[in-house]
C-alpha cells in the first residue's frame, strides 16, 4: 500500500513536470520498487515460474530492485550536478548496473533446473550459480545504496525541518538496507562454504530489510505528504468560509449583480471538482462582498453610523443597519455623498478582513 500510494503521487507530480530529471529519477525508482513487489510474493512467483521456468520471478524481482537503486543514485547525480554532467555520470553509472544484471541473468540460467528452491532463506548456496546470483546482486545493491546514503545525510543536514524529517527517515531506511545487505552477503559466503548459519541470523536480516524499505519509501514521500495535508486544511477552510459568507454575498448580490467578477469560462463540472476551483470561488466571494459593502456604505452612513475603523461595532447592530441600507437603496433613493468603513479588521491582512466579513455574515444569518 505504501508503494502504491507513493508511485501514484510521484506519477502525478511527473505528469505536471515531465522535464524535471530528479523527479523523474525518484519516480522511476519507486516504479521499479513497486513492480518488483509482486514477484516477491508466493502467488506471483508461482504464476511467473510456471509460465517461464523456475527462478524467473526471482530474477525479475532482483533486476527491478537493481534498477530502483540505480535510479536512486541518478536522483542525486541530477540534483548535485548540472544537467549535462548529471547525464554523463548517470550513463557511466549504468555500466556496473548492466554488468550486474548480465551476471545474475547468466547465473540464473546456469542454475540446474533441478534446483527448484532458489529463495534466499532456504536455497542451497552450495550450488555455485545460486551463490553468485546473490553475491553479485547484493554487491550492487550495497554499492548503490552506500553511494546515495552520504548525499541523503548531507541534504538532511542542510534542509528545512519538514524536508529534513523526510530525508532523515530515508537515510535511516537506506542505512538499514545497507546493513541488511552486508549481513546477507556474509551469510551467503558462509553457506556457500558449507558452514551452517543459525536461522535467527537469516530471519533478522530479512526483518531489518522489511522494516528499512517502507521506512525509505515513507521518507522520500513525507515532505510531499505533509504539504498536501496542509493544502487540504486550507482547502477545507476556504470551502467552509465560502458557504459562511453566503448570506452576506446573497444580500449584496441582489442589489449589485453587476459587481460579480466574471472570468474566462471553464467547464462547470471541472471547476466544481477541481481543488483549485474552491480557492477561486473563495477569493471571488470575499472580493465581491467587500466591494458590495463599499458601495452600500454611504446608505449605512446616512443612518447615523459612525466610522468603524477598528471593527468594534456590534455585529448584530451592523447587520440591522446593513439590511436597512439595502432596503433604502432598493427603494431608488439617491446615493449619499458620505461613506463609512464597515466590518473593518484590526490588522491589515486578508485573513483578518475575511474574519470580519464572516462575523457580519453570521449575524445576517441569525436574523
Amino acid at each position: 500500500m505504501v508503494l502504491v500510494i507513493a508511485v501514484a503521487w510521484k506519477l502525478y507530480q511527473l505528469i505536471k513536470a515531465p522535464h524535471d530529471r530528479p523527479l523523474r529519477a525518484v519516480t522511476l525508482c519507486l516504479v521499479c520498487a513497486g513492480m518488483a513487489f509482486p514477484f516477491g510474493q508466493a502467488a506471483g512467483r508461482r504464476v511467473v515460474d510456471s509460465a517461464a521456468g523456475p527462478g524467473t520471478a526471482l530474477l525479475l524481482q532482483n533486476v527491478l530492485l537493481l534498477g530502483a537503486v540505480y535510479w536512486l543514485m541518478c536522483f542525486y547525480l541530477h540534483s548535485a550536478s548540472d544537467q549535462h554532467q548529471g547525464r554523463v555520470r548517470a550513463r557511466w553509472e549504468a555500466v556496473p548496473l548492466v554488468v550486474a544484471v548480465a551476471v545474475i541473468s547468466i547465473a540464473a540460467v546456469a542454475t540446474p533446473r533441478s534446483v527448484e528452491d532458489r529463495m534466499y532463506e532456504t536455497a542451497d548456496m552450495r550450488v555455485t550459480p545460486v551463490a553468485v546470483f546473490y553475491v553479485v546482486a547484493g554487491l550492487y545493491l550495497a554499492y548503490a545504496l552506500a553511494s546515495a546514503l552520504p548525499w541523503t545525510w548531507r541534504y538532511a543536514r542542510m534542509s528545512t525541518r519538514q524536508l529534513a524529517t523526510g530525508l532523515w527517515l530515508a537515510a535511516a531506511g537506506m542505512a538499514g538496507m545497507v546493513a541488511a545487505d552486508v549481513i546477507r552477503l556474509v551469510l551467503v559466503v558462509f553457506r556457500w562454504r558449507g558452514n551452517p548459519v543459525p536461522p535467527v541470523l537469516t530471519f533478522s536480516a530479512g526483518l531489518l530489510l522489511a522494516i528499512a524499505i517502507p521506512l525509505f519509501v515513507i521518507g522520500i514521500t513525507y515532505p510531499g505528504l505533509v504539504t498536501r495535508i496542509a493544502a487540504l486544511r486550507i482547502w477545507r477552510n476556504h470551502r467552509r468560509v465560502y458557504w459562511r459568507l453566503h448570506p452576506l454575498w446573497t444580500a449584496l448580490h441582489e442589489v449589485y449583480p453587476e459587481d460579480a467578477l466574471h472570468r474566462v469560462p471553464v467547464g462547470l463540472w471541472s471547476d466544481r471538482l477541481s481543488l483549485r476551483g474552491v480557492h477561486r470561488r473563495y477569493y471571488r466571494r470575499v472580493i465581491e462582498c467587500r466591494d458590495g459593502l463599499v458601495r452600500i456604505s454611504p446608505y449605512v452612513a446616512q443612518l447615523g453610523v459612525h466610522d468603524d475603523k477598528t471593527g468594534t461595532s456590534s455585529p448584530a447592530l451592523l447587520a440591522e443597519h446593513l439590511r436597512t441600507a439595502l432596503r433604502t437603496y432598493a427603494a431608488g433613493r439617491p446615493t449619499p455623498s458620505t461613506a463609512v468603513p464597515m466590518a473593518m479588521p484590526h490588522t491589515d491582512d486578508l485573513d483578518a478582513d475575511v474574519q470580519q466579513l464572516v462575523v457580519l455574515a453570521d449575524a445576517l444569518r441569525q436574523e
